[in-house]
């Protein structure tokens, strides 16, 4: 498990360093690897948009609940009756920060077209901005667990 930690924090110092952005998401990506190399008769763009609408649904329902688990155990440790609206409040900030960020997160893992729409959808947003601070925070937090650690 640490060689995949290890792995994920210098592929973050490489993409802040090299200042690079995803041209293809993961899945079209390992599909066309696949084909090229396996010789298989696969239609590239029929079964990259549906494993990757898969694979985008499951890692969001599964971050999700797992985000929502983690939050009931600090709801638990800190509630009391004094206390409990303004830590529900929080709480559901803090759940909708978290989904939006996972929504502006796995915009990269799509493929362009879709990429495209919920470009539209959400505006005139500076998505390198975002990837770019996402890659920088995880990498600080990364190098730091591996230090206390």
């Amino acid at each position: 498990m640490v060689g995949n930690a290890d792995t994920v924090v210098f592929q973050a110092a490489v993409n802040i360093i090299f200042d690079r952005q995803g041209k293809v998401d993961p899945v079209t990506r390992g599909l066309e690897i696949l084909v090229e190399y396996v010789d298989l008769d696969v239609d590239v763009p029929f079964w990259s948009q549906h494993v990757s609408f898969i694979m985008v649904g499951v890692i969001v329902v599964t971050n999700m609940r797992s985000f929502l688990l983690q939050l009931m155990k600090v709801f638990r440790a800190v509630s009391s009756s004094v206390t409990s609206s303004i830590i529900v409040l929080l709480m559901a900030m803090v759940m909708g920060m978290y989904f939006v960020s996972s929504v502006l997160l796995m915009r990269m893992s799509l493929p362009l077209e879709y990429r495209t729409i919920l470009t539209t959808v959400l505006g005139n947003l500076q998505f390198s901005f975002y990837h770019r601070w996402f890659d920088v925070i995880f990498l600080v937090s990364g190098l730091s667990s591996i230090f206390l650690l």
